[in-house]
């Protein structure tokens, strides 16, 4: 894996060619952007291991045309990654809770010059965006205990929500009043605040 890229030819890997990891990363970082584990962003938080973010992606399945809420941005990768996924049909809304993240994050994904993603600061005490729902998909990078009823609330009909929950990878698909979950393995994440 070169650079945190995967190896097959589909739309996951080209977005993982068209904004390779190392441009995430803080300098002292850069060097070890093809190391498949976490790395260190700041403010405690970390640059999900590519593996990691690979299959989440593949999880999710985002298209083009598609509303998407990126919980926890943090250096604004997986923002990138969605926003080529979604292209400029689509929208990526990145939130993160660490102010120097959002600069830090912002700064990132402005240089992939797609203006159709933003990362903006969560409101302390709101989980997501939900005066920007529904969403078609949401792929959350943090770890909370239990799945969160305001996240699956903010997913549109037929939505996709990708979330680590007490260290299992979720995936939920939310069909009128009826949720379906689903198991992807173990993972483990910083906690969502």
């Amino acid at each position: 894996m070169r650079d945190g890229a995967p190896p097959p030819c589909d739309a996951v890997a080209a977005a993982f060619r068209a904004h390779p990891r190392s441009a995430f990363l803080r300098p002292a970082e850069r060097a070890q952007a093809a190391y498949d584990g976490p790395l260190p962003i700041g403010c405690g938080q970390t640059n999900s291991q590519p593996r990691t973010v690979e299959a989440m992606l593949r999880l999710l399945e985002p298209a083009p045309g598609m509303r998407v809420l990126d919980v926890g941005a943090g250096s604004g990768w997986t923002t990138a990654l969605l926003a080529h996924l979604v292209g400029p049909s689509g929208a990526v809304h990145g939130v993160e809770l660490e102010p120097e993240l959002v600069r830090f994050g912002s700064a990132n994904l402005a240089a992939t010059d797609q203006p159709w993603a933003s990362i903006v600061a969560a409101e302390p005490g709101v989980l997501g965006l939900p005066q920007l729902a529904p969403f078609d998909r949401i792929l959350v990078s943090a770890e909370p205990e239990v799945l969160p009823q305001t996240l699956v609330e903010q997913l549109g009909e037929g939505g996709v929500m990708v979330i680590p929950v007490a260290g299992v990878m979720l995936r939920v698909r939310r069909r009128g009043m009826h949720i379906e979950r689903s198991e992807h393995g173990f993972y483990a994440f910083v906690p969502l605040r």
